[in-house]
């Protein structure tokens, strides 16, 4: 596919997957919320669940959360699964523009595993595929009435996912599929789970039938595993602008923490209307899990002395590594973030960057598709801090 036309796929999906998301995270966090702050109702009124109170945008709002009488279906019923099902399709043809399209330097890391590109594109559909059916299977079976083991294994499986994804993929392909197998879940969870319940509910009450309490609580039931999972899935979404958190060789650690730490600030946002000491669970869950991500990813320090690095020893090893992309040509489009390394100046402008992607944390090239070996890393890192 043309580069160009690539770029622009990837700018107006990108776009609404954006949209989309926060459309779909919004209204979760939302509807989570108003379940949680309800006002339990009179007693003289069987059907309803609770009420709140709001205010915004110039107006007050009254919401009523109730069951429905045997026909009494509302004449206007509205329905909340655009968001979700607009957000995963957008995000699987991100995943084809950005990593499918992309080449194999955009999934496969050589070093790692030795795929073609179909055997990695192959792989990656599986793994979309079979993490759904295992999740659902597991809490499908009699292990899935024991939330709190089933959830056990649950998270004991995501760990190995997140190993086996650092060892099959390049690290930003690793996040991002995890994000994508998660987005899979919770959609799935939508499709599969949540909207069959619901549509469920209102068959019954227009076939002038009680409503059936086990409906809504399956229903419930998954959408708080989605609530759970909202919190990693948007760092993945965000990863790729960050090499040191899935560039080093303990990137599943990363991922994992990250997770657990997401998880847990969801956690303590939940609980919070009924446990007193949220906010110091909630600075405790941040303060450990970032001091724990920071302690993952420090990077080792750069080799320096010895003889200082002149740009002629430099200029063959960005020739050799990065200018077929990162290269001001007229009438071509900008290289990659603006940054030009096929000149001396070029090079010294984008210092900082070299010596985060290239030299620390070994982002560049993407898959170390051309080879690039720790020695002239090293030279990179030596150049950098000689003084010029």
């Amino acid at each position: 596919m043309d580069a160009h036309l690539r770029e622009l796929l990837d700018l107006v999906v990108r776009w609404v997957h954006l949209i989309a998301g926060i459309m779909w995270v919004g209204n979760s966090m939302l509807w989570n919320w108003l379940d949680r702050n309800l006002e339990p109702p009179p007693a003289d009124r069987p059907l309803e669940e609770g009420t709140i109170w709001m205010v915004h945008s110039g107006g007050f709002y009254e919401m009523r959360k109730r069951q429905l009488e045997p026909h009494q279906m509302p004449a206007r019923l509205h329905w909340f699964w655009l968001q979700a099902t607009t957000t995963w399709v957008s995000g699987i043809l991100l995943l084809v523009v950005v990593y499918y399209l992309g080449g194999k330097a955009a999934l496969v890391d050589a070093q790692l595993a030795d795929m073609t590109q179909v055997q990695a594109v192959g792989l990656s559909v599986a793994l979309l595929v079979g993490s759904w059916a295992c999740y659902d299977v597991l809490w499908r079976s009699p292990l899935g009435k024991r939330p709190a083991l089933a959830a056990g294994v649950s998270g004991l499986a995501l760990v190995g996912l997140a190993w086996a994804l650092t060892h099959l993929f390049n690290g930003q392909a690793a996040f991002l599929h995890m994000g994508a197998i998660l987005g899979t879940l919770m959609v799935s969870n939508v499709w599969q789970h949540i909207l069959p319940s619901q549509r469920e509910l209102v068959r019954l009450t227009q076939a002038g039938k009680r409503q059936e309490a086990a409906l809504g609580k399956a229903a419930k039931t998954r959408s708080i595993h989605n609530n759970y999972m909202t919190f990693p899935v948007l760092f993945t979404m965000l990863s790729g602008h960050y090499p040191s958190t899935y560039s080093g060789p303990h990137a599943w650690l990363v991922l994992v923490v990250v997770m657990l730490t997401g998880a847990g600030v969801r956690h303590v946002m939940n609980v919070r209307f009924t446990w007193p000491a949220w906010r110091p669970a909630l600075a405790a869950t941040l303060v450990v899990g970032f001091g724990l991500i920071w302690a993952i990813t420090r990077p080792a320090p750069v080799v320096t002395g010895g003889q200082p690095v002149v740009w002629a020893e430099v200029a063959p090893v960005l020739q050799r590594h990065c200018v077929s992309c990162h290269a001001q040509r007229p009438g071509q489009p900008a290289p990659p973030r603006g940054v030009a390394l096929d000149t001396l100046e070029g090079a010294q402008r984008a210092g900082d960057r070299i010596l985060s992607q290239a030299v620390r944390a070994r982002a560049m090239p993407p898959g170390n598709a051309t080879g690039m070996t720790d020695a002239e890393r090293q030279l990179l890192g030596r150049w950098l801090s000689s003084p010029r």
